[in-house]
């Protein structure tokens, strides 16, 4: 029997995010922080709404889960991301000292594994989750990009 609140279920909002993002036009990526079980923020890219390079999903997630728990530190809690985080996003998270994050699809080119880009120590990082529906939604918007220019 699956849990109800497992890696998975909660994957599955980050994609809702990511859903929300397309629907803007924005790159789909959706983020949710979650504490002791409990969904504390969510984000989804908005750097062409915000005209902002910075307003990544988990940047948008930080500053979320932050302001909910009322500090700058996010212990004990796990960033759920359809994508691998980049360098910015993971510089982030490691000045939060996030415990955990869990991603989807890895980004080969410009993810945080790849680029070796150092996570606070106690950061615990996998992927894997939901693997296939992360990419498809972003390889569907690029896709959908180059038609239409």
């Amino acid at each position: 029997m699956i849990q109800p609140y497992d890696d998975t279920y909660f994957m599955k909002q980050a994609l809702i995010e990511a859903k929300e993002a397309y629907k803007k036009g924005e790159v789909p990526i959706g983020a949710v922080i979650v504490c002791e079980n409990k969904i504390i923020a969510r984000g989804h890219n908005l750097t062409e709404t915000l005209n902002d390079v910075t307003a990544h999903a988990e940047m948008q997630a930080i500053t979320s889960a932050a302001n909910f728990l009322g500090g700058k530190y996010l212990l004990d809690c796990t960033l759920y991301v359809t994508i691998e985080p980049c360098q910015m996003c993971a510089g982030a998270l490691f000045w939060s000292q996030i415990s955990t994050i869990v991603f989807g699809a890895r980004d080969q080119q410009r993810g945080c594994i790849n680029l070796n880009t150092k996570l606070h120590p106690k950061t615990k990082i996998s992927g894997g989750v939901l693997e296939e529906e992360s990419s498809q939604i972003l390889k569907k918007f690029f896709i959908e990009k180059r038609n239409l220019n």
